[in-house]
């Protein structure tokens, strides 16, 4: 029987280096046992072994997953992952199989630890800590949050670039994470005592959400299934939930009964002298007037049943820009894309691809929300061929300015707007395609797709794939 002890939970290249050496001397992984205690008088991590072994290669899949499966908290990960590198050697396309076991775990603990990131960045929230030292004149913040998996260094990067300008830190149980305008820096893990219980911007944010908290849109399940009660003890917002769900029914019934608002005069004359003539592409110099002359197209008749219209959202000059089919639901309601049940799915997606969001201009081919009155739902229409050409000349406005690199046209839809013809997403995604104006292309399938599929199967393998073409977007784009 071996031992292999690693330095920490994480320890992935004390992992790599004994699975190699175990993998070289022919130890089966039954005879493996793999720990993190250290025993005293221990003289190293992993005994090297006699001779030079055998030289092997794998994949670079394999890697990329056993560097995420590593922070999963499941005590049998190193296992499970020697098991698979061992395999390799007599089965080398043993991860194409996705009905094997192993390769089935291993998956399910990547996605449990790609959830367990895209939570952290969700739901962390910072306080202001008052009691700063006086040679620290700078706004220090602290946030405390328990993680699913040991995900806070992985997360890390995304809160630096998020909130860069201020000094932060975020406390878990399994390390600390500190940034200070300039660096990151890592300490052991902390106690929630350390963690301030409250500022005096809070109750600035609980009365922000409960004004913007829709009664007649709510879903209790959805809201769980999205927003765990696990993260609540954390989340100031979290004490309002009961008692905004409970007169939900009260309130919506007062919404209905109430008359329309009419809008105001002053908006909409500043949004018709924004876009008064701008139907002349040179006239649109920044995004800005694109956004405003959105609000007034009257090129087709979708914006008749439209909250708004719903334009580009993300950087002036952005590499990568990510074109969809048309706003949703919510994204007709708040006039911001990729926000609804598809737009979440895309962050998940983006966030595993490491694409950031921020870096991303993120628009739709069609930018009103086309849909079908049904009791009190409005349930999607896919927009015909008219409405997309006629909205076309939207996007290519929002092209012209924000100069990508690399274009990703997700769904049919936004493939026709972004080529002017329709191609085969099945077929022909993963493929580069130049465009005339000098971008290149690549096609995808839409989140809302998989949203659609029943077969778990199909979902989780659109789902990859999506993944797959986000990631050679941004490294063509970066």
């Amino acid at each position: 029987m071996r031992v292999a002890r690693l330095e920490s939970e994480i320890d992935f290249d004390g992992w790599r280096t004994a699975a190699r050496a175990l993998r070289a001397e022919g130890v089966r992984p039954e005879a493996v046992v793999w720990t993190v205690e250290r025993e005293l008088f221990d003289q190293g991590l992993f005994p090297p072994h006699e001779g030079e072994g055998k030289a092997f290669g794998v994949p670079a899949a394999f890697v990329e997953l056993a560097r995420t499966v590593i922070l999963h908290r499941s005590p049998e990960r190193f296992a499970l992952l020697y098991r698979i590198l061992h395999r390799l050697e007599r089965q080398p396309r043993l991860l194409d199989n996705p009905a094997d076991t192993d390769v089935a775990k291993a998956r399910d603990m990547a996605k449990g630890v790609g959830r367990a990131i895209h939570k952290m960045h969700a739901f962390v929230r910072f306080r202001r800590v008052e009691d700063v030292a006086p040679e620290t004149p700078r706004e220090q913040y602290v946030a405390w949050f328990e993680p699913a998996h040991r995900v806070t260094e992985a997360a890390a990067p995304f809160f630096a670039r998020r909130f860069a300008n201020m000094n932060w830190s975020i406390l878990t149980p399994d390390a600390c994470v500190h940034w200070d305008r300039a660096m990151l820096t890592m300490s052991a893990g902390a106690d929630p005592a350390d963690a301030p219980s409250q500022d005096a911007q809070e109750e600035m944010w609980r009365t922000y959400y409960a004004s913007i908290f829709n009664p007649a849109r709510l879903n209790p399940a959805m809201m769980k299934q999205e927003m765990p009660k696990r993260y609540w003890r954390n989340l100031p917002e979290a004490a309002l939930i009961p008692d905004l769900i409970e007169k939900a029914q009260s309130r919506t019934e007062t919404m209905v009964a109430a008359q329309p608002a009419k809008p105001s005069e002053r908006v909409l004359k500043a949004a018709l002298k924004h876009a008064r003539g701008s139907y002349g592409e040179g006239n649109l110099t920044n995004l800005e007037e694109v956004a405003a002359g959105i609000q007034v197209c009257r090129r087709c008749d979708l914006w008749r049943d439209a909250t708004q219209g719903v334009p580009g959202l993300g950087p002036a000059r952005a590499a990568l820009m990510i074109v969809g089919e048309q706003p949703g639901d919510q994204e007709d309601l708040q006039g911001v894309p990729f926000v609804g049940p598809a737009g979440q799915l895309l962050d998940r997606a983006m966030a595993e691809a490491g694409a950031p969001r921020d870096r991303v201009f993120v628009t739709n081919a069609v930018k009103h929300f086309k849909h079908e009155p049904r009791g009190k739902r409005r349930l999607h229409k896919t927009p015909d061929r008219g409405e997309v050409q006629a909205c076309r000349w939207w996007l290519d406005a929002e092209r012209r300015l924000v100069r990508p690199k690399v274009i990703l046209a997700l769904g049919a839809t936004a493939v026709q707007a972004v080529f002017g013809k329709a191609l085969p997403i099945g077929k022909t995604r993963g493929q580069r395609q130049a465009l005339e104006g000098g971008e290149l292309a690549l096609v995808s399938w839409h989140p809302s797709f998989m949203l659609r599929i029943p077969d778990r199967d199909a979902k989780d393998r659109a789902y990859a794939e999506l993944v797959a073409d986000l990631k050679q977007a941004w490294k063509l784009a970066d």
